[in-house]
């Protein structure tokens, strides 16, 4: 699964801080929240919704 994030997640998976929805970065391997200026690390294909481990975006 590395690589890839399945699309039916992504569409259920909100920033845990706005609820907003968010973009895969593929190359990254990120799920990036917008609204929160957050960026979630996916690790092993397994997407980590903790603000503490979310890297801060420009």
């Amino acid at each position: 699964m590395k690589g890839r994030i399945d699309p039916k997640l992504l569409e259920l998976l909100v920033c845990p801080l706005t609820k907003t929805g968010l973009d895969y970065d593929a190359e990254r391997q990120e799920l990036v929240s917008r609204a929160a200026r957050l960026a979630y690390p996916i690790r092993d294909g397994i997407p980590i919704m903790l603000p503490e481990e979310a890297r801060p975006i420009e």
